[in-house]
């Protein structure tokens, strides 16, 4: 497919050579299209050799081929990375400046604008009406990541990994719909962990990656996405907002406050059932004999309090079951208790689900029939669940 790069004039440009070695790698054809000040960072000479085409920012060279119109009427996809303050501006007016700008205007394919910028200047309300007019026309404008800005400075305006930036585009170019376009949605990754001394936990194999795929998936059909990830050590999804809990306590607090006001709900996480009645604030030592038992108690229960909190927020509850015996039954007997709309069952075990790139399952919908989804990337269910989701939302 052909996919149009812009760049606009960041330090961030940088890494946007990471980006287009992704697309052309992975069998894409690539036209660069840079702002004049864009090429202060990186030259014309890198990106005329990563891509394989000529590089210019100027609507006057080669005027025969018409490229202001051409570029964009002939690309598939349009991504812009970095997108500054300036760029986001200018499209968000209209404005045709240059030979990016204009590729903008004539494009009729998906664009995809991943914002790089100082945290105040992402924050103002500017930028923000610029941002919100943009995604008002159908464009994707990915919520920066938060992190290490220019010089000393921290916060949200870092542009998210280019192999996440990669992921989501990729998602466009295969058709995901808008349908989560002006939705809030959380979602809960990872395996929570239960102290039972300050080195050692219970814990479980979830590695995030199917609630990381349900997140890149719902930025890519449009949401804005808040993950609450527990102990996942993968590059924050981009467009994601990711606040990190470790135990179950401070997973139900995280989840319980972002889903205030969320359309939906996925728990997505392996929570741990139980924790250690008593937490030891030092480490156990090895004694002769046999050591002492560690006695568990209960931990709280997010999905089933979530169904008795529902109100007007969220609208659809969507939970995990991970069994590894009578798995269906389990699945049925579980969405009935729970009180949520959508119940995701997948079988667990040895190379199954936790920590592999594949999963299969089975998405049990309250008062409708089951959606079998055949073992395929994490994304394919993804895709089957805000499918669901989406139908039951309209």
């Amino acid at each position: 497919m052909k996919v149009v790069l812009g760049v606009a004039g960041g330090i961030a440009a940088y890494k946007a050579c990471e980006l287009l070695r992704l697309f052309t790698e992975s069998g894409h054809e690539v036209r660069v299209v840079p702002t004049r000040d864009a090429l202060r960072f990186v030259g014309e000479p890198t990106w005329a050799a990563l891509s394989g085409h000529p590089v210019t920012t100027d609507v006057w060279e080669s005027v025969h081929e018409v490229p202001h119109v051409r570029i964009g009427q002939s690309a598939d996809l349009v991504v812009v990375a970095p997108a500054t303050a300036d760029l986001l501006a200018k499209a968000a007016h209209g404005l045709a400046g240059d030979l990016l700008t204009n590729t903008l205007l004539t494009a009729r394919c998906p664009v995809v604008f991943a914002p790089a910028m100082h945290t105040e200047m992402w924050q103002h309300p500017a930028t923000r009406a610029n941002v919100a007019t943009l995604r008002e026309r159908g464009a994707i404008v990915i919520d920066p990541a938060v992190g290490r800005l220019t010089g000393a400075d921290t916060g949200p305006g870092r542009l998210p990994d280019p192999a996440e930036i990669f992921q989501v585009c990729l998602r466009v170019l295969r058709g995901a719909p808008r349908d989560l376009a002006g939705r809030k949605v959380v979602v809960s990754a990872g395996g929570t962990r239960e102290a039972v001394d300050p080195v050692r936990f219970i814990g479980n194999r979830s590695s995030g990656l199917q609630g990381y795929a349900l997140a890149r998936t719902a930025a890519a059909r449009g949401a804005e996405v808040t993950v609450v990830a527990a102990n996942v050590t993968l590059p924050d999804p981009a467009g994601a907002t990711v606040v990190r809990v470790e135990s179950t306590a401070q997973l139900r607090e995280a989840v319980l406050a972002a889903s205030a006001g969320a359309d939906v709900v996925v728990l997505a996480a392996a929570v741990a059932d139980f924790r250690p009645a008593d937490r030891h604030d030092v480490k156990i030592k090895k004694t002769d004999g046999e050591p002492e038992p560690i006695r568990l108690t209960k931990n709280p229960d997010i999905l089933a309090e979530l169904g008795q909190r529902r109100g007007t927020y969220p609208k659809v509850i969507v939970g995990f079951a991970a069994e590894t015996h009578d798995v269906l039954a389990n699945g049925q007997a579980k969405l009935a208790r729970k009180g949520c709309d959508l119940l995701v069952v997948n079988q667990v075990g040895e190379r199954l689900a936790f920590g592999t790139p594949d999963n299969a399952a089975t998405v049990l919908v309250a008062g409708g029939d089951p959606i079998e989804v055949p073992r395929g990337p994490k994304e394919d269910v993804a895709d089957a669940v805000w499918d669901a989701v989406a139908a039951r939302l309209s």
